[in-house]
């Protein structure tokens, strides 16, 4: 079953589930809608990789929101964006941990023969493509940078 399936199906759920599939509801349309937008953007079916980028992208818009939000204060809003966070998750591939992210990136490091910061460039390159919906850009960044001594 294809992603796009799958949240009709999830969506259906959580419709007759009223008041307990509320958020889960809201989150799946708001998804779905951000699908069909970027799918009639580009005026291409999107496969589950596209699909996957779209959620990722989703994801990374709440942990946005959810700094501001914190700097704010206000619980309130950060509580419903970690709801919503924890939806989308559920569709997104199984997140490299911190360890498993380092280690990519050393393996990549020496793949590229990077030598320091200057690096960074060819670093995130190759790296991006391995590490796109399963792991935070943001995280990704610093590890590496860490690692190239910047």
């Amino acid at each position: 079953m294809s992603l796009k399936d799958r949240l009709v199906e999830d969506m259906k759920v959580a419709m007759k589930a009223k008041e307990e599939g509320k958020v889960r509801l809201s989150v799946i349309r708001m998804t779905r809608a951000a699908i069909k937008n970027a799918e009639i953007d580009k005026q291409v079916e999107f496969n589950d990789d596209q699909v996957i980028e779209v959620l990722a992208k989703e994801v990374k818009m709440r942990r946005d929101s959810i700094e501001e939000f914190s700097k704010a204060n206000r619980p309130d809003t950060v509580k419903a964006l970690e709801e919503e966070i924890s939806v989308l998750m559920e569709y997104l591939p199984q997140q490299l941990s911190e360890g498993e992210i380092r280690q990519l990136a050393q393996e990549t490091i020496a793949e590229v023969g990077a030598q320091g910061p200057k690096d960074l460039g060819k670093v995130m390159g190759k790296i991006t493509p391995k590490t796109k919906g399963r792991a935070d850009g943001k995280l990704v960044n610093q590890i590496v940078r860490e690692l190239l001594g910047s």
